[in-house]
């Protein structure tokens, strides 16, 4: 083959390659977006290429992820072994010897409820070692153990809690300790990345991702603990599991806008939507905490349906307000209690909320979301639809108890609650202990939320020797810190000591 014949070869390779994949690229073209009328734009199924097969700019968690991880930290717990009765007369345990105490209550006499040890997270939000967590994390620990990032471990305390919202405030002994930025969780846009740090299964510091799919949401979760929960998650699909509560939502600017708090699951385990408390909240209940010990709840003053009304609770409720009842309008008024702060400002049944301070409403959670972030007497504008009319009222928020002031921590021995007396001297002698204090009623306070029956006394409070109401009261206004405090005592009637943790809010 000559030089001629080799040059026309190789030019028509080269114009059967040019040719080929300018009839490929224009293929692609026909497949990706059909034959596109002159004048109209492109339209093109989605995918991740633009019309120059150019590969969208990815986003990049590195640098987010890296200064937020170690502002997060690990949390252990251990909730000490204890004793616990039923109300029978004692019997005697012949099997006690070969199966031990956990027989005793099948017969009547004492269980023993083994040590319990359990993992969550937490968010270091100053310097000095302030820790936001869950309630559900801490509550009722003997010990907690703080270790961050960098492996260190602190003791910690507790300093508060907020069953209502799921939401502990924590305390390290700490200097110049990394922490967390608060972001503004009501800017958060559906659809917007976030990252999710915590400690799940046990494992170290652990970084998901994922997107925002709801705002404002209500599972019901906290009622479990609480008989006023606030609710209002930033829902997502970042993975979280065990062990993630208490951790951190962050934005890909690193800021903190939202507490892991729990996740919806059949099994337990993480499923597809896990729900973080929105920053804007957590910051207020922080910052009530620490600087009055307890949070300062505002109340509107109004009741309303809950979310998700059968057609039947629909109807019923349609002809109770005399309307007709569309979602997604607004928050329907159902009940307005008498020296409330909507009854004062003249609010009544039947009226449509729409805006708290000219943000719009369209829901229960989020009529809670907006009031949750102010204290009783702080003043809001309130829109309201009555008779198709809009119109905007102003409203001085209450307290629960219907006044504008400032709630007190409840001292130790009121949060105890229940009905408490001194035992007499011929209990005392039958029972071999020198004085102590009957809990006649658990009650709805501490002593009704813990593991306590009736007919309980109670002879000492963390070691300190205690005979009396007097010596009760002092002991426990003794304990300035709050945090956890052990009960001791004995079940008339039955061998054995008992012992019941408690935690006290910091009077």
């Amino acid at each position: 083959m000559n030089l001629k014949n080799i040059l026309a070869v190789v030019a028509i390779s080269a114009t059967t390659a040019v040719l080929s994949v300018w009839g490929f690229s224009k293929y692609n073209d026909f497949q990706r977006a059909g034959v596109q009328d002159t004048g109209k734009l492109p339209v093109n199924y989605a995918g991740f290429f633009d019309k120059n097969n150019n590969i969208g700019a990815a986003v990049d968690f590195t640098p987010a992820a890296t200064s937020a991880t170690p502002a997060v930290v690990h949390i252990k717990t251990k909730t000490k072994a204890r004793q616990v009765s039923n109300t029978q007369r004692q019997r005697s345990n012949p099997f006690a010897d070969l199966f031990g105490d956990d027989f005793g209550d099948f017969f009547g006499g004492p269980r023993v409820i083994p040590e319990q040890r359990a993992s969550g997270s937490g968010v270091l939000i100053t310097e000095d070692g302030y820790i936001i967590t869950n309630n559900h994390v801490v509550d009722g620990a003997d010990e907690i153990n703080v270790t961050l990032a960098n492996k260190k471990s602190y003791k910690g305390t507790v300093i508060g809690t907020d069953p209502s919202s799921d939401i502990a405030v924590i305390k390290i002994e700490g200097k110049t300790l990394p922490y967390l930025v608060y972001g503004n969780s009501d800017e958060v846009k559906l659809g917007q990345w976030v990252l999710a740090i915590g400690y799940p299964l046990n494992l170290d510091a652990t970084v998901t991702a994922g997107i925002v799919s709801a705002k404002s949401r209500s599972i019901g979760i906290n009622s479990r603990q609480s008989q006023s929960p606030v609710e209002s998650f930033i829902q997502t699909d970042a993975a979280v599991n065990s062990g993630n509560s208490g951790g951190a939502l962050i934005n890909t600017s690193g800021e903190l806008i939202g507490i892991n708090s729990a996740i919806a699951s059949p099994t337990g385990s993480y499923a597809g939507y896990s729900y973080a408390i929105p920053v804007n909240i957590v910051k207020k209940i922080v910052t009530d905490i620490v600087k009055f010990g307890t949070v300062q709840r505002a109340y509107i003053g109004i009741n309303y349906p809950s979310e998700n009304l059968s057609d039947d609770q629909k109807r019923e409720l349609e002809k109770e307000l005399g309307t007709s009842i569309k979602e997604g309008e607004g928050v329907y008024i159902t009940a307005v209690p008498e020296g409330g702060a909507a009854a004062t400002a003249g609010l009544k049944k039947g009226d449509l909320v729409t805006k708290v301070n000219g943000n719009v409403v369209t829901n229960g959670p989020e009529l809670q979301e907006q009031v949750a972030l102010y204290k009783p007497g702080d003043k809001i504008t309130v829109s309201y639809k009555r008779g198709g009319k809009e119109s905007t009222v102003n409203i001085t928020l209450k307290n629960k108890a219907g006044n504008t002031e400032i709630v007190k921590t409840a001292s130790a021995l009121e949060q105890l609650g229940g009905e408490l007396e001194n035992i007499d001297k011929s209990l005392a002698t039958a029972n071999d202990i020198k004085g102590g204090v009957r809990v006649r009623k658990v009650g709805t306070g501490l002593l009704g939320k813990s593991r306590m029956q009736d007919g309980f006394v109670i002879t000492g409070v963390n070691g300190r020797e205690v005979k009396n109401m007097e010596e009760l009261q002092e002991v426990l206004a003794s304990l300035k810190g709050g945090g956890v405090v052990r009960l001791e005592g004995i079940y008339p009637g039955f061998e054995g000591s008992y012992t019941y943790p408690l935690n006290l809010t910091r009077e």
